[in-house]
């Protein structure tokens, strides 16, 4: 028997604990999936915006695979920290895949950055997402003008949760202190900035388009900013900027048709894309502007000096001298996540990843036994939720290839018990099963649809009411 503990119940995770078990080169392997969280499948329940029902139903297929008959889910099992250190739980497995993520923001390193109002848009992303670490209260949404500094999907996520209504959102599991926070928000200008130009912005044509949906919002852009880009084309066809570079590299189709969706919205000019219905917000796309500094009043945030930039004639840009100050009582930077150290195992400073060689952990250079990575700790943030599939099987086609070292060494009997003499409390898949009713009997209760439960003692209570104890 092979058992192998994977850390991460998010697509990397439960992709790799699917590779595990479907593969035929060695036998009966056994896999615990463990999670700091009580619940299962990561940024797809706790990243994924509350109104994108179709990419959180990817649950569902995630759900399929922790329920196989060798794969067990501990969660509320946290590994470093305050929790088993990395060298005690490679002695209860014969392998540990790590699949921990990026777990924090990318800074913007500019004066002002740590002012009141001046939040990660990973914190909105938690608070709207009732991940039980973020404060349930911890937006209230007086603001009148907020800027999401990057054009990334995260910052499109965060621009249109901030557009809808509270009767848009009450369908979703979103929680009811945010559902009621933003019922009564004041926002009534949202300024999404990005420092190069719209064709290297890197959202989706689909949740740009998404924006020009809302019923309630409309998406201003100036024609001025776009022509300023060497991928800028007029209607016909015509490139109306400065051509790009030999070298450059060519433009995408998705960068095309992102182009096309916002000509046709500078085109309308003031009447933006609203679809009809009374617009009360405005979401202002921009480009060609870099942070320079936060601006304060009475000690809080009170806007954002931005320096214009202009294509530097090699695929990036350069200041142009000149500044706009955007007015803003909220600040939501979405410039990327980062991987942070797992005490215990080594990191990249450099690239926020953990040094590996197809997916074995390198320490000192040098293979270490039993010890592999996948998923964004290993790769960085890149790709899509489907790239975390290939990660994974490289590291278990790696793991595999180990195998024989691995099943001579002499792990932990029952790991299970060796994780609660450790003083962790594992909640088991029948406590994420007493979570999920606790969730839908929160709803109901609410005249909602499921509700999520959004702080570590709900979640807590839920899962004993459906754990062994209760028989």
């Amino acid at each position: 028997m092979l058992r192998v503990a994977v850390v991460g119940s998010g697509p990397s995770g439960v992709y790799t604990a699917q590779a595990l078990v479907a593969q035929d080169r060695v036998p009966d392997v056994r896999v615990h999936v463990l999670d700091r969280l009580p619940c299962p499948y990561g940024l797809v329940r706790y990243g994924v915006a509350p109104d994108h029902e179709k990419i959180k139903s990817l649950q569902n297929s995630l759900r399929t695979v922790l329920e196989h008959e060798r794969i067990t889910f501990l969660g509320n099992v946290e590994v470093g920290g305050d929790g088993i250190p990395p060298e005690q739980l490679g002695e209860l497995y014969d392998a540990v895949v790590y699949c921990v993520g990026a777990a924090t923001d990318r800074a913007l390193a500019v004066p002002g950055e740590d002012l009141p109002g001046s939040c990660s848009a990973t914190e909105f992303v938690a608070w709207y997402s009732a991940h039980p670490d973020a404060a349930p209260d911890g937006f209230a949404l007086r603001a009148r003008s907020v800027v999401v500094i990057g054009v990334g999907n995260v910052a499109v996520d965060v621009a249109r949760i901030l557009a809808r209504s509270a009767r848009e959102l009450r369908p979703t599991d979103v929680p009811h202190g945010a559902l009621g926070a933003l019922a009564g928000s004041r926002v009534h200008e949202i300024h999404m900035a990005g420092r190069r130009g719209p064709s290297q912005a890197r959202f989706t044509t689909k949740e740009l388009r998404e924006l020009g949906g809302l019923p309630q919002a409309r998406v201003v852009v100036d024609e001025a900013e776009l022509a300023r880009d060497p991928a800028y084309t007029d209607p016909s066809g015509r490139p109306v900027a400065p051509s790009s570079p030999p070298n450059a590299p060519p433009l995408t189709a998705a960068a095309r048709r992102n182009m096309e969706v916002l000509r046709g919205w500078a085109a309308a000019g003031d009447a933006g894309a609203s679809t009809g219905g009374h617009p009360v917000r405005t979401i202002h796309l921009r480009f060609f502007l870099r942070p320079v500094e936060l601006l304060e009043r009475d000690g809080r945030v009170a806007g954002v000096r931005f320096a214009h930039t202009v294509p530097d004639g090699s695929g990036g840009v350069r200041d142009a001298g000149t500044y706009e100050d955007v007015p803003a009582q909220l600040v939501l930077r979405a410039i990327g996540y980062r991987g942070i150290p797992l005490p215990g195992l080594p990191f990249d400073p450099v690239h926020g990843t953990v040094p590996h060689l197809a997916g074995r952990v390198l320490r000192d250079g040098v293979p270490s036994p039993g010890e592999y990575v996948a998923g964004w700790i290993k790769r960085g943030p890149t790709g899509v939720i489907g790239s975390n599939r290939s990660c994974a099987k490289e590291t278990v086609a790696s793991l595999l290839d180990d195998a024989a070292l691995l099943t001579g060494r002499a792990p932990a009997a029952d790991p299970v018990a060796a994780l609660r003499a450790w003083g962790l409390c594992p909640v088991e898949w029948d406590g994420w099963l007493s979570i999920e009713r606790a969730e839908t009997a929160l709803g109901r209760s609410l005249g909602r649809e499921r509700v999520k439960i959004p702080d570590w003692a709900g979640l807590l209570s839920a899962a004993r009411r459906g754990g062994p104890d209760d028989g």
